[in-house]
């Protein structure tokens, strides 16, 4: 299948746990299902596919088990933590996609790689916390777990926190060409979980996890130019993205460039902990190898394909 269009394929952590449930396995497994309702969209168009996810919610869960268990069982480090939800996620995207597959008699496989990310042990990000994890709260609990836990939290939207970890950028993606060996072939693979586990060379050459959280839509980005990507989805919780959002003059973007989008960029119009990080990502999709970036939601994705909804991000 090497000569067949490719897809890389981000889907929100929320997509997978939304922000209204408490998150239990049973939530997770039916929005998994539903979710890969719309992948396999791709699957019936016949594309070569690719996909990341997010992990803020369950890692932010992970961390908050660390917490209530600290003074039974030894606190796990981030990086770790990362690791066992690319393990869990992948685990309920893989054989809920192997059942979807079943059911329309495909004999495509699916395989989930536990990414390791390469980063700059020097990056000035790991100082400055900024990637949000976990679930939202008010002012006055936010500022309860920051005096009790001194965890750093900022305000993602007016009136909602969450915490913020490191977030630096990833350079480079481990296996990256046994993933697109796999993916040329027609295997299903899920990598990049959670952004990858972020991992730095010490002196010696050798591998160090580092405790932070590296940017879903970015390492999709990257390994989207890895595999030679043509089309990168960005599946959030929105049907498309907007100038002025939440405005009286909220304007709804459907096709545009990335010239256009570098300038409304550069205005400020994306807010820095939400559509920010996802354009910053479809730009750099954009400036290699990659044809157009669809930002939708995962209700959209069959109508997004059809170039009937979402919005559509051009190379030029």
């Amino acid at each position: 299948m090497a000569d067949n269009k490719t897809v890389m394929i981000a889907l929100g952590g929320n997509a997978l746990s939304p922000k209204s449930e408490a998150g239990t396995i049973t939530q997770q497994f039916k929005h998994t299902k539903n979710s890969l309702k719309g992948v396999m969209h791709f699957v019936q168009s016949g594309y070569n596919i690719c996909i990341t996810h997010g992990n803020g919610p369950q890692v932010g869960a992970e961390l908050s088990r660390n917490e209530i268990a600290a003074e039974k069982v030894p606190p796990l480090p981030l990086g770790v933590l990362v690791a066992n939800t690319q393990g869990a996620m992948g685990y309920m995207i893989q054989q809920s996609l192997q059942n979807a597959l079943y059911n329309v008699d495909s004999n495509r496989e699916v395989v989930s790689f536990i990414s390791q990310m390469k980063v700059d042990g020097n990056d000035p990000a790991i100082d400055n916390p900024s990637k949000f994890i976990g679930i939202s709260y008010d002012d006055k609990q936010a500022h309860k777990y920051m005096d009790k836990y001194g965890w750093d939290m900022k305000e993602q939207e007016p009136g909602l926190w969450r915490r913020v970890v490191p977030s630096p950028a990833p350079l480079y993606i481990f296996n990256g060409k046994s993933i697109k060996h796999l993916v040329d072939f027609g295997t299903i693979v899920i990598a990049g979980g959670g952004g990858g586990i972020p991992a730095y060379n010490l002196e010696d050459g050798s591998l160090e996890g580092l405790d932070g959280v590296i940017d879903k839509d970015m390492t999709a980005a990257l390994l989207g130019r890895i595999i030679k990507a043509q089309e990168l989805f960005i599946i959030t919780d929105v049907d498309n993205i907007y100038l002025n959002f939440k405005t009286d003059s909220q304007e709804i973007i459907r096709n545009t460039t990335a010239k256009d989008m570098e300038g409304w960029l550069k205005d400020g119009q994306f807010w820095r902990g939400t559509m920010e990080p996802k354009i910053k990502a479809a730009l750099y999709f954009l400036n290699h190898h990659g044809e157009e970036v669809i930002i939708t939601s995962i209700e959209n994705i069959g109508k997004a394909i059809q170039k009937q909804a979402g919005t559509r991000i051009l190379k030029n």
